[in-house]
Order: structure tokens, then sequence, then C-alpha cells
């Protein structure tokens, strides 16, 4: 077996009293020594909020960075970032016109410097009105399925007008048993199933005065894979749809990481809404992030590379 350009022999008896050893040098040949962490070729600067930070720097995404030449360095959001680094890729979430103005003074700066993702980009999505504005204005094909947005009420004034309102737009909520999460980390897709709001009889209604409280659909706890649910209900959204959703989100929002919550129309195959765009969402929940974020830091090294080759 080769392993870092060199040859290692591996039936020697587990009781060998050294003449193993001894043939072994006889031949010329010699073990393999034990494999060390690359010198460090991608240096990450890391603004997360302290949620964030425990959420996604998990110890097993940084073992395998560290792994691969990838080092992460908290940056000190007191200090100029010029005065830090130097960093090949700043990665935050943090918010604040302060923090904004500062990370988009130092990628005019340093262009050469990766900055996931644009401040102005992430206000875009932070905006609900604006954000589904994009996704109606998408126009996609549909060969594999028609990608829209439901209707929707802004309601400033009594909540109590909120039935009557409702009834007189003839609204009706486009739920299914699923809310399909799609994780987007640069052109990487990975999609998972989490249970959807559930219906809501007028009985149970009739007993809660006000707010109706509704369990949360993102969270990991709320998995629908592996759930004994209807074929119709529970499949997936073609793959060839999400790609050209994703692709077409990614130019449109200027956006590498963010995820998009969609739901089925209730009873058709087809027909699906985005709900919500999240950035920099819970990738901590995503089967196997760390692998697939890893490799997407590297692929931006690796695409800066070709960019000085061609140029």
């Amino acid at each position: 077996m080769r392993l870092n350009g060199e040859i290692s022999i591996a039936n020697v008896d587990d009781d060998d009293d050294g003449d193993g050893e001894r043939k072994e040098n006889e031949l010329g040949l010699i073990r393999s020594p034990t494999p060390t962490a690359p010198p460090t070729r991608l240096v990450v600067g890391y603004a997360l909020t302290s949620k964030k930070r425990q959420s996604f720097l998990q110890p097993k995404l940084l073992a395998l960075a560290r792994s691969k030449g990838i080092l992460f360095i908290a940056v000190d959001v007191k200090q100029p970032l010029s005065d830090q680094g130097p960093f090949d890729v700043v990665l935050h979430k943090l918010a604040g016109k302060e923090w904004s103005q500062m990370i988009e003074d130092y990628g005019q700066k340093n262009p050469n410097v990766t900055v996931l993702d644009p401040p102005d980009a992430i206000e875009h999505v932070n905006n609900r009105q604006s954000m589904l504005e994009d996704v109606a204005d998408l126009n996609l094909p549909d060969y594999y399925g028609r990608v829209t947005v439901p209707r929707q009420l802004v309601f400033t004034t009594d909540p109590s007008s909120i039935p009557h309102e409702v009834t007189k737009e003839g609204l009706k909520l486009p739920l299914g048993g699923v809310l399909f999460k799609v994780y987007i980390i640069g052109e990487f897709i990975k999609v998972v199933r989490r249970f959807s709001l559930p219906d809501v009889c007028k009985r149970e209604l009739s007993k809660i005065a006000g707010v109706f409280p509704f369990p949360r659909v993102s969270c990991a706890s709320a998995s629908a894979d592996g759930a004994d649910l209807d074929p119709k209900v529970a499949e997936l959204p073609p793959s060839p749809l999400l790609e050209m959703l994703a692709r077409e989100l990614r130019l449109r929002l200027g956006l590498q990481l963010f995820n998009v919550d969609i739901i089925r129309e209730y009873g058709t195959r087809d027909l699906y809404y985005i709900i919500d765009i999240n950035y920099f969402p819970g990738y901590g929940k995503m089967p196997d992030y760390e692998h697939t974020f890893t490799e997407f830091l590297l692929s931006l090294e690796q695409s800066k590379y070709e960019k000085v080759l061609v140029a």
C-alpha cells in the first residue's frame, strides 16, 4: 500500500521479535511514518455569535479542517480587520451597521479575500418582502415542477381582524405534511425533511384564546427522514428542479451560504412554495456537514488558483 509516497509492509506477524524490521531494512524498505496534518494553506477568519460558534464550529469540523490544512481563527471585532490575519476567507454572521461597514471596507481593500457573504446581500434576505420578490421573479422552466411563493397578507392592526381578512382575500394555508429544508453551500445541495406545521381542528382552536402555539419545524428533533409517511407526501422535489433553483438563487441573491424552506401543495406532486430563505443556517444539523464545508472552502481556493493561471 502506498501512503505519503512511501511503501508500507502490512504482513508482519504481530508476535515478530524484531526480525521483521531487520528484513525490511535488508530489502531496502521502510515503514511509512505516522501521517501528520499538512501545513496550513487556508486561513479562515470567523466572526460569529456565541450560539453560532457552538453549533457550527464543532470539534469534528475543526479536526477535519485541520487535517486538510484549513485553520479557523476568531476575528476580534473590536480591532480593524486589516490589522488581523492575513485571511484567505472571512466567514461572518453578525448584525449591525458598524460591522457591515467594516466588512465591506475590508472586502474592497482586499479583493483577493473571499467574504462569505456580502453584507448587503445578507440584508436583502433578512427582509421577507424583498426575499420573496426574488423568488416570485424567478420564472423557472416548469419541466420538473413549478416553484412559487404563497399569497400573503401583512397585518399592522388588531390581530382579531386576521380571520376576517384572510377569508375576505380567499387565502388558505398551503400545508402539506413535510417541509423540505434545502441546504446550499456553494454548488452543493442537501435536502432534509422536517415535519411541517400540523393541521389544527376548530375544536382545538376553540380552547385557545389569542395565539396558538406551534412547535419549531426547523429543529433536528422534527426530522421526518425515516418516518412512516405517505410516499406522495415524503417524496423529495426532483433534483434537476432543486439544481436550477439553487443556481438561480445564488446568482440573484449573491449568496453562497443559505437554505430554502419548501413545502409541496397538498394533493399535488409538482407545485412547490418557498416560504423562507435563511442566510448561514444551522449547518450543524445537516448530516456530514463538516465534509461538505471543508470541501467547499478548498474549492474556493482552487477557483482562485485557476483564475490566476488564466490571467
